[in-house]
């Protein structure tokens, strides 16, 4: 029984670019977090009652555990609640970063048909394969893309007026 071949090594580029991607989404999950926190209890309203209260802290609570695809659909519902003009277009941009998201995440990499290029072994729940070679450039677009995004979710957050920490905040170096 032969043993599976090892995978092939990224380029320091493309697995610097992935890093980065990566790094990105998290903020991007963190922001929607925190948006979705704010989205919900403004729509609370200053008279809300204790159980209700309580109902919407533990929904809170359930939000950590959420994963990307989750907290999209969820933001999407807090946006329609709370009567956001370009929602569509922003949850659709948050839909593509998903999918990119798992491409990025999940793939097996091997080196592509042009130097410097990697292809994405990845197939997803629908058996679709990623036809494209990436370069670490492509790579750095979405994760420029993510980010813009992600500003656009926290812009959001803060035009509720209610900000809240950001997790981990406190304990940032100081100077």
């Amino acid at each position: 029984m032969s043993l599976p071949r090892a995978p092939d090594r990224l380029s320091d580029d493309m697995a610097s670019a992935i890093g980065h991607a990566v790094a990105a989404f998290g903020f991007l999950e963190e922001a929607l977090k925190r948006a979705l926190f704010s989205l919900t209890r403004q729509g609370l309203g200053e008279d809300a009652s204790d159980a209700e209260l309580e109902k919407w802290l533990r929904r809170i609570d359930e939000i950590a555990d959420d994963s990307l695809g989750t907290l999209i659909d969820s933001f999407g519902a807090a946006l329609l609640q709370a009567g956001v003009h370009d929602r569509d277009e922003l949850i659709e941009a948050l839909g593509g970063i998903r999918l990119k998201r798992n491409l990025l995440c999940h793939a097996s990499w091997r080196p592509g048909r042009k130097e410097g290029y990697w292809h994405p072994t990845f197939i997803n729940t629908r058996g679709e394969r990623y036809p494209d070679d990436m370069s670490p450039q492509d790579v750095r677009d979405i994760h420029a893309h993510a980010l813009r995004i992600a500003r656009r979710v926290v812009s959001i957050m803060r035009a509720t007026g209610i900000d809240g920490e950001w997790a981990g905040h406190d304990d940032a170096p100081q100077g």
